[in-house]
């Protein structure tokens, strides 16, 4: 059995000072996705890593205290890819990718658009980029398993308020209809795939008006799967008892690939 775990951790620093490193080892997971650093590889302090079986990698953005992504693996892969071609997107350190002898692993950090127009239209040339780059990619690497915040809550099931949210950026009609293309397209949700319909799952909470504390939430981070591997998916789980980070973790549990 392989678990794959992935976390947006608003500042890898902030999140081992509250003990995420005590978190994985108590996961255990295969492999950890890592997204929003927020810190050159440099500045992580590795004491309490060093402890963990984890062969590490780290794909920091040039801006200091922005961005960044890490994959955390006990296997080693037969190689890493550091970014995805994208000189804008490498330059925020948005992408890194694992190949082991039979899949691919992702760790993607997709760009907000709450900030303004302008960081919304860096969106949506986003969406569009990485689409046809994963499209591409399946063509050389068939099973893909893509970990991320990506930024977007599917459907209204995935958001508290949907209504009230309509106009926000991350559910924006454009952004949703992204997605539809993004799972018609022999990708799976895997959260969905296990838990159905099931309400009230959420990965990110506001830190305003005591949100989390009243859940309420957005679910915009995924672990997707080429429809390849949907014989092999276990479980798949949402973690909100883990308080690190203004996300929470989730996982998926797949047979051995």
């Amino acid at each position: 059995m392989k678990k794959i775990l992935s976390y947006n951790v608003n500042g890898i620093r902030a999140a081992l000072n509250k003990g995420l490193a005590d978190y994985l080892k108590k996961e255990d997971a295969d492999i950890v996705c890592l997204q929003e650093l927020k810190a050159m590889e440099e500045q992580i302090p590795t004491e309490e890593l060093d402890k963990l079986s984890y062969k590490r990698y780290f794909y920091s953005a040039e801006k200091k205290g922005y961005s960044g992504v890490a994959i955390f693996s006990k296997e080693q892969p037969i190689h890493v890819e550091y970014g995805c071609g994208h000189e804008l997107f490498d330059y925020e350190g948005r992408v890194l990718r694992l190949d082991f002898e039979q899949y691919s692993v992702l760790s993607i950090y997709f760009p907000s658009g709450s900030s303004g127009d302008l960081r919304q239209d860096v969106k949506y040339k986003f969406l569009d980029f990485i689409f046809d780059y994963i499209q591409a990619l399946r063509n050389k690497i068939p099973q893909l398993i893509i970990c991320g915040d990506y930024n977007i809550c599917h459907k209204a099931i995935d958001i508290h308020a949907p209504k009230r949210n309509e106009k926000s950026s991350g559910f924006l009609p454009e952004e949703r209809a992204w997605m539809d293309k993004w799972f018609g397209t022999e990708m799976l949700d895997s959260f969905r795939q296990i838990n159905g319909e099931l309400p009230d799952q959420y990965t990110w909470w506001s830190y305003r008006a005591n949100a989390r504390a009243n859940n309420k939430g957005w679910r915009i981070d995924y672990i997707s799967l080429t429809e390849n591997l949907k014989d092999r998916l276990r479980d798949a789980t949402i973690c909100p008892q883990a308080f690190h980070s203004d996300h929470c973790p989730l996982y998926a549990l797949l047979d051995e690939i």
